[in-house]
């Protein structure tokens, strides 16, 4: 599994992100262009929190089964369910999205050598560096694969 803390790798993402369009078209799911990204946003803000988040009951109880499955090499399925707080269903600006999922895909990278995941994922739990690296690289391949870049 491609980890987002390897430098071609996340140039590799970088390039992706930027070649998306507001015009690009899902081949799953409900979410436009913009509100993929505003999605991908939120999920960003989990590994580069300063504040602890609570833990999800759902998480105590599954979590550790599940946790495997986001960074394994096995691709994600098509519309899986998602946290309510990840869902993003009003309007938003391409282009603004864009510009702030770029801005924390940097941010975690920056952090590679121990700046991201201070804090156990609310439903996985904790998580190394590197399965932090490789859980967020899969995240955003699955997305990006969703409108075909």
């Amino acid at each position: 599994m491609k980890n987002l803390f390897d430098e071609s790798v996340h140039q590799e993402i970088f390039q992706r992100i930027k070649s998306l369009s507001a015009e690009s078209q899902r081949q799953w799911g409900k979410m436009d262009a913009a509100q993929m990204l505003a999605h991908c946003i939120e999920a960003f803000k989990v590994p580069l929190s300063d504040k602890k988040m609570p833990r999800m009951f759902l998480g105590l109880m599954l979590g550790w089964a599940i946790k495997p499955k986001l960074y394994n090499e096995s691709p994600w399925q098509k519309n899986l369910p998602t946290a309510p707080n990840f869902i993003i269903k009003e309007s938003r600006n391409f282009e603004a999205e864009r510009t702030a999922l770029l801005e924390l895909v940097q941010k975690f990278y920056d952090g590679r050598n121990g700046g991201v995941g201070k804090f156990p994922h609310p439903m996985f739990g904790t998580l190394t560096q590197e399965q932090w690296g490789k859980s967020m690289y899969k995240h955003l391949d699955h997305h990006l694969k969703q409108f075909g870049v």
